[in-house]
Order: C-alpha cells, then sequence, then structure tokens
C-alpha cells in the first residue's frame, strides 16, 4: 500500500505516492497527494483516485470523442446513456441501480436496432420478464420478476429513449404506447409506538444503532440522511438537513438531498436528551482514538473511529433485527420514516407541515404517499355534514327562494 506517514512544523498527516507502472530510472511518473487527516482517509482518497482513472479507460475503450459511433441498437444507446447522461445527472445509487435493472433485458432485445423496436416487441419482453426475467440466486434457475421489477426496467428503457429522441437517434418513445404491468399499490408498514420503543430499546449493535433509531423515528429522516448528519448541523433545538451519504459498490460519498433544499427539523426534547448521551459515549472513543479519529467528519452517528457507516449495512443490520423480533415481513428501516408520518398525521399535524419535515418536493407527494394514513377525516366530514342538516330551518322566504 503507497501509504506514509509524515511529520511536518509539528503536525502529522498522511498521504499517497507511488510511480506509474512502466516507470525507469530515466523516465519516472510519480502520482502523490498529500495533507490527509489519517491514514484510512490517504486510502480511500487514493482508492477514489484508481475508480476515476477506471472510468476514464473505460470511456476511452468505448470510444467516448466526438467521432465515436452513435448509438444503433438498445445496447449501446443504454451504454451511451449510463455513460453519459446518466453519469451526469443521476446519483451514483440510482446508476447502478439502472445498471442492474438493465442486466434482465433479453440479448434479443438488446441487439435490436433502435428503429426496430416496437411497442410490440416491448410488450412481449415485459410478458417473458413476468414469467421468467430473473433467476435464484443459488441454482440460477429461471424465476418470476415481480410487476414492479418490470416496469421499473420499463422506465429505464423509456429514460434512454427519451434521451435518445434529444439526441436526434430517435423519433419516438415505443414504451410510451407498450403494456407494462400494473403494480398493485402495497402501503408501508408503520409501528404502533409500543412497537417502536420495542424496536429501539432491543438495537445492541453497533454502538450507536440505538440512538440512530430514535433519532430516525423522531425526525423521519431517510436513512442516508441521517447518516450525513453531523454535530454542527444540530443548533437551537433543531437539525438542519442538507445532505446524504449515499452507497454504491466502489464509492461511499456525501451528496445533497433529494430536493437539493436543505431543511430544518425541529426535534423533540427525548431526541435532544438521546443525542447528549450519545455524544458522551462517541467522546470516549474519540480519546481512545487520538489523532487517529476521524474529527474533521463530525458525523453524529459513525464507526468507533469516526469514519462513516455504510447505509446498506445499518439497513441489513435494522432487518436482522426485525427478523429477530418477529416483526411483519415488508418491515424495514424505512418503517420507521412511515411510522413518524403516520403518528404525526393520526395526531392532526397540517399536511403541508408534514410534507416539509420529510422532505417531499411537494405536498402533492406527500398526499399520494401516505393518503391512507390521514384517518378521521371521513369522519369529520360525515359529522358537519350532520350538524349543518340540523341546524335551525330559518326564513321560509329565503327557503323559497333557494328551492326555486
Amino acid at each position: 500500500m503507497p501509504i506514509h506517514k509524515r511529520k511536518k512544523r509539528n503536525k502529522v498527516d498522511w498521504y499517497y505516492k507511488f510511480d506509474l507502472a512502466g516507470a525507469t530510472r530515466n523516465s519516472r511518473r510519480i502520482i502523490r497527494a498529500f495533507g490527509f487527516a489519517t491514514r484510512q482517509e490517504a486510502i480511500e482518497a487514493e482508492a477514489n483516485r484508481r475508480i476515476d482513472e477506471q472510468k476514464k479507460l473505460e470511456l476511452a475503450k468505448a470510444g467516448a470523442g466526438v467521432d465515436a459511433p452513435v448509438p444503433k441498437t438498445l445496447a449501446t444507446l443504454l451504454d451511451e446513456f449510463f455513460s453519459h447522461h446518466a453519469c451526469e445527472h443521476l446519483a451514483p445509487k440510482t446508476v447502478e441501480r439502472y445498471r442492474e435493472q438493465a442486466t434482465y433485458i433479453s440479448p434479443e432485445l438488446l441487439a435490436k436496432p433502435l428503429a426496430e423496436i416496437t411497442p410490440l416487441h416491448l410488450t412481449r419482453e415485459w410478458v417473458r420478464l413476468l414469467k421468467s426475467g430473473g433467476h435464484t440466486r443459488k441454482t440460477k434457475t429461471p424465476r418470476p420478476l415481480s410487476a414492479k421489477s418490470v416496469r421499473n426496467i420499463a422506465g429505464v428503457i423509456s429514460s434512454a429513449f427519451s434521451r435518445a429522441i434529444k439526441w436526434g437517434l430517435a423519433t419516438v418513445n415505443p414504451v410510451t404506447n407498450s403494456e407494462p404491468p400494473k403494480v398493485k399499490k402495497n402501503h408501508g408498514i408503520a409501528f404502533t409506538p409500543a412497537v417502536q420503543r420495542m424496536v429501539i430499546e432491543a438495537a445492541t449493535s453497533p454502538w450507536c444503532l440505538r440512538t440512530y433509531l430514535e433519532m430516525v423515528a423522531a425526525t423521519g429522516c431517510r436513512r442516508g440522511e441521517m447518516l450525513a448528519l453531523r454535530w454542527s448541523d444540530i443548533q437551537d433545538g433543531r437539525a438542519m438537513v442538507a445532505r446524504s451519504l449515499t452507497q454504491t459498490r466502489d464509492v461511499l460519498k456525501f451528496k445533497g438531498t433529494k430536493t437539493d433544499v436543505p431543511r430544518p427539523i425541529s426535534l423533540p426534547v427525548s431526541a435532544i436528551a438521546a443525542l447528549n448521551e450519545h455524544r458522551k459515549r462517541q467522546d470516549e472513543f474519540r480519546r481512545q482514538f487520538g489523532p487517529e479519529y476521524r474529527a474533521e467528519l463530525d458525523l453524529i452517528f459513525a464507526n468507533p473511529d469516526g469514519s462513516p457507516l455504510k447505509p446498506d449495512s445499518i439497513s441489513a443490520t435494522v432487518s436482522l433485527l426485525f427478523r429477530r423480533l418477529k416483526l411483519p415481513k415488508g418491515a424495514s428501516l424505512h418503517s420507521l420514516r412511515h411510522s413518524h408520518t403516520s403518528h404525526l398525521l393520526a395526531a392532526g399535524v397540517p399536511l403541508p407541515a408534514v410534507s416539509a419535515r420529510l422532505g417531499h418536493g411537494s405536498i402533492r407527494t406527500t398526499q399520494e404517499i401516505y393518503s391512507h394514513m390521514i384517518h378521521g377525516q371521513d369522519d369529520d366530514a360525515a359529522r358537519k355534514w350532520e350538524e349543518f342538516q340540523n341546524q335551525p330551518t330559518g326564513d321560509s322566504t329565503q327557503q323559497k327562494q333557494l328551492v326555486q
């Protein structure tokens, strides 16, 4: 590992330095970067450098210049879409998910010229995917894909064709007139306060999981938003949610929130108390690790050395906890966000306030997702109608005018 430590002006930092392959005594190309606070930070920076170099090589192999061949088949269109448009405009996790979904598309459809792909071809593909588009992990035998998965795949192809139209490579989007399967809308699971408390109290590992779950339950934050939260984001009893932590196979990095708009979230007294106790434990780790502690990240929820937790690992740990507690199938970390919303709506908190707290782009989004949780409004409507009907009859002349 080309990682080194140096001492300069009574300060210690880390750096990476190595010769590129093929270097000689007379012709050396040295790659180096200095100023990393810890060894782990230098390792991660060097790893990210290699990932960036690999991406550049892939683009070069694909001939990603002005004179490179334009896409003519669905396969080459998807490659162009993923390599350029998606990588520049979408989050790394979204691009990774799109690539995974594209692997289910049949080779025959991928090889077809763009101009020859019709809605009928795509409808046949949706049927194939529903019957045997997937495979089992162990034996790799074919298995059906869910209607939701098939619609997601259709969405990837549709996005690629929409871009192809803008690029002048296609005139129509055949996905529009195809017939992807309809998806039965499943409402997310919401825990009762008692079940929610049981879940939080049962969380023992990793060291910060209990406080993490308590904060998610108290704020309704998304997984990555809570993992990206810093101590400097907590001020005057509020958490300023301005970023998120995302994970792919190759990258663990901080990015903006879904709406890219920072939002303040008021914290209940119980959450503030939990954070205070949490910080005392974290300060112990800070003292134990000394200069090796990743203090510059300022993360509230982190590994003992202050480095970021992996979102996927947190989700897997919570899912394992839920199975151990024998919670209903479908319960996940996101269920705490659903529970937060359910409790607010049941308490009569106005929809705009709930929407702002969740970080949705519009109230309509909140209404579409959580309309089934807005209890009691229909009962209020019936009661108010009854009250109106039982009002005094009033002036008979006015009643005649209304009838006429």
